[in-house]
């Protein structure tokens, strides 16, 4: 059963998939001007960034992986860093045993997404970054109409200091204008970082922050070119971002399912049952493990991840150590002719992330801070200068001599990894169309103590599935049979993410973008 009838889309030469379909056209513009993937992703990202606040924008942060024919992908970095006046002991002062996650300056590391626009294009972009930037620009200034998904979410935030823009989102296609944004856009193609992090913007989160940051804080760069992680699954290589992402999770996961005796058939629980406990094996002990200093290679190694294997067993779910310690994202990607492919994930953290905005630009504040620990010593500990772990996973799959396979990300918190690994297992292992993989329905795990989507792995492997209402007919009961607690959803699509995935055929391209999002478009030529 799926959501809905729905098809692959397919293109000859390019293709670009978003949440938004004038993001997905935007992009598809740049490849058609001669516009390299990353300018496609970058003038995507660009446009959601206007049109899609309650999800991502200037204010949050980002992830990318980008592969070129012939050569292991590489991976850009950019989430902020906690400010130089990050005081962990006045947090527990005040009682707080987490982050709080609204209203709070101290949960907003300084945003990174702007300074992954300019790396990727620095390296790998053929526009001028004008012209890349052009159509978000003109949405912001001229206005553009409101997607489902941001009328319902508007609401919540058109009367705080900075959310003017929001009050005509009143109703889907109501024409929004965002004046600051197009000025801060502007500023960028203009002057580079310097018209984001030295100007209005900049100037304003420097007050906001009323000591939480100093000029230097905005002034160092958030951007870094890591090196990714992979692992050997169903016969192909599986890329993801290392630490202080937890894209090790996906590979851990999709590493350990490649091992289990899966069903062909999908509707089958036995199939919901393994991969949900190579979800948990993988992820359980997540809160002790992911920090900004954590060794990827060790987290995905055959030597840890085999043993977790070994304990899964078909009649029962397992029962795992207790690792006690202390949506708003989009993911997009791109392929241009060349084959050059873009897998990009960009976040507020939660919805419209601190609720706080920089009022003259309007733009909102992530509070990826949740993501710090307060306990005392903790590796991810809230502190001056330090990344805090990240939700942000993108995916990318090659195969023999480095040839791109496909490109996928979702959004949805801790639970990215776990739809990630069923789309890996559907389209690798079972060989559904992504449009079929893309449609089908999800689990996603949780815990009764999480209130946001970031505290899934708080009481380690003791968490509850969560199935979508059009899940199979047995899936319920056969999970509850062997041991899981099962919770049914009666709104199709709800909090079970809005993934994107483009595959290389033999001489095409096949798309889909997730029809639980409303608004989103696989786009191409």
């Amino acid at each position: 059963m799926r959501l809905a009838p729905f098809a692959s889309r397919y293109a000859g030469s390019a293709m670009v998939c978003a949440v938004d379909h004038l993001a997905a056209e935007a992009g598809v513009e740049m490849l058609r001007r001669g516009g390299s993937a990353v300018d496609a992703a970058v003038a995507a990202s660009a446009v959601l960034a206007v049109t899609t606040q309650h999800m991502c924008g200037m204010g949050g942060d980002l992830f990318a992986l980008v592969h070129e024919e012939g050569a292991p992908p590489v991976a850009l970095n950019a989430s902020g860093r906690a400010g130089s006046g990050a005081d962990p002991e006045r947090l527990r002062a005040e009682g707080h045993l987490f982050m709080p996650p609204h209203g709070d300056i101290r949960s907003v590391p300084v945003p990174g997404c702007v300074d992954g626009w300019l790396a990727l294009h620095s390296r790998f972009g053929r526009l001028a970054l004008a012209e890349v930037l052009g159509a978000a620009r003109l949405y912001a200034a001229d206005g553009f109409a409101a997607s489902p998904t941001l009328a319902s979410a508007a609401g919540s935030v058109a009367s705080l200091p900075g959310g003017q823009d929001f009050k005509a989102a009143t109703h889907p296609g109501a024409i929004v204008c965002r004046p600051g944004v197009a000025r801060t856009l502007e500023a960028v193609a203009a002057r580079g970082r310097e018209g984001f992090y030295g100007g209005e913007f900049g100037e304003g989160l420097l007050g906001l922050g009323a000591g939480e940051y100093v000029e230097d804080d905005l002034a160092t760069k958030c951007a870094n070119w890591v090196t990714p992680l992979s692992v050997e699954a169903y016969g192909a290589e599986i890329w993801s971002t290392p630490p202080n992402s937890q894209g090790y999770l996906t590979l851990a996961a999709t590493w350990i399912a490649a091992g289990l005796p899966l069903p062909d058939d999908t509707a089958d629980p036995l199939w919901a049952h393994l991969t949900i406990e190579a979800a948990r094996q993988a992820s359980y002990d997540r809160t002790a493990e992911l920090h900004e200093g954590a060794d990827g290679e060790r987290l995905v190694s055959k030597a840890r991840l085999a043993g977790r294997r070994e304990a899964i067993s078909v009649d029962r779910a397992a029962s795992l150590p207790d690792q006690f310690s202390d949506g708003g994202t989009i993911y997009l990607c791109a392929v241009d002719k060349d084959r050059m492919a873009v897998s990009l994930i960009q976040s507020n953290a939660g919805g419209f992330g601190a609720a706080i905005a920089e009022r003259r630009t309007g733009i909102f504040l992530q509070n990826r801070g949740v993501g710090f620990s307060l306990e005392a010593g903790h590796p991810a500990e809230y502190g001056p200068r330090r990344r805090p772990p990240h939700t942000l996973s993108p995916a990318l799959v090659t195969s023999a001599g480095d040839r791109l396979q496909a490109v996928l990300g979702t959004m949805g918190g801790d639970t990215q990894p776990q739809i990630l690994l069923q789309l890996l297992c559907r389209v690798l292992r079972s060989r559904e169309t992504i449009g079929d993989a893309i449609s089908a329905p999800r689990w996603v795990l949780s815990n009764v103590l999480d209130d946001g989507g970031f505290r899934t792995w708080v009481a380690g492997a003791d968490v509850q599935v969560e199935l979508e209402s059009m899940s199979p007919s047995g899936w319920a009961g056969g999970l509850r049979a062997l041991g899981h607690r099962v919770v049914e959803h009666l709104d199709p699509g709800h909090g079970f993410g809005h993934a994107q995935m483009i595959a290389c055929r033999d001489g095409y391209l096949e798309g889909a973008s997730d029809p639980r999002s409303l608004a989103g478009s696989a786009a191409g030529y």
